[in-house]
């Protein structure tokens, strides 16, 4: 009897980077579940796109600010799949504020969002597969954190979310050591790889460039890096930067600011 599919969970996953995330696994054979929070639209866009590459994608709307939501995601998605072997959380709330502008809502939204939910869904995900582990089958997995070259690359801007992103940054370490070995965790750390309504097309090609190589993250660099982590089985704890080298190049102010 075949193995089933493996199937994967694909936070924010409706539009941008998360789409382009889930296509890439889809295309590799990983059934897709694409959460979207509004972007319904996009969300149906991208399953039908996912079901047409690997044979079976689903979408499912939830609010990662909502520990009730949070804590319903991971039984609905297994509900329709019957398992899940890993999660990718692409999702993340960016939104900037400066330390001069800095309060505790601000750093609440983005912790929530943006730490406290990777937190739950791992840990949904490992009791999932310690269950499936007690029934005699072999149930291992992994959670890939999306991270961000600014966590080696500080500056002030966009304070709450580089806070967020730092938290899950360390916890990407913590649960990579309290999970073992049902469950590895991985971060993988992009440079500027999308362009945003602050940057002109020009001004996001001359950004672009501001690395080592001549270039930062391209979508499918970064795809086919999560992709890396999800299936390489000695992987854990880590971080892996994906960026043209811009960590290493020091930026005063973020990108869209500059």
């Amino acid at each position: 009897m075949p193995a089933p599919a493996r199937t994967v969970l694909v936070t924010g996953s409706a539009k941008r980077l998360g789409r382009e995330i889930a296509l890439a696994l889809a295309r590799s054979g990983w059934q897709v579940a694409v959460h979207y929070r509004d972007s319904l639209e996009d969300a149906t866009r991208t399953s039908r796109e996912c079901t047409a590459l690997s044979g079976n994608s689903a979408s499912f709307r939830a609010n990662l600010g909502n520990e009730a939501a949070v804590r319903n995601l991971l039984p609905r998605v297994i509900a329709h799949f019957g398992h899940l072997d890993a999660v990718v959380n692409s999702a993340s709330t960016f939104e900037h504020d400066t330390p001069a502008g800095f309060s505790f809502a601000a750093m609440d939204k983005h912790m929530r969002s943006n730490t406290g939910a990777a937190v739950l869904l791992a840990q949904a995900l490992h009791q999932h597969l310690a269950e499936r582990a007690k029934s005699g089958e072999p149930a291992r997995g992994a959670f890939v954190n999306l991270l961000d070259q600014k966590l080696w690359n500080q500056n002030p801007d966009f304070f709450s979310y580089t806070l967020s992103k730092a938290a899950l940054e360390a916890a990407t370490t913590m649960l990579a050591l309290g999970l073992a070995p049902l469950v590895r965790v991985v971060g993988v750390a992009p440079g500027l790889t999308l362009t945003s309504p602050m940057l002109s097309a020009e001004q996001f090609e001359a950004r672009h460039k501001m690395a080592l190589l001549d270039q930062s993250s391209t979508p499918e660099d970064v795809a086919s890096t999560v992709l890396f982590a999800l299936e390489n089985q000695s992987i854990t704890g880590t971080t892996l930067l994906v960026d043209g080298g811009q960590h290493l190049i020091r930026f005063e102010r973020d990108f869209s600011l500059m």
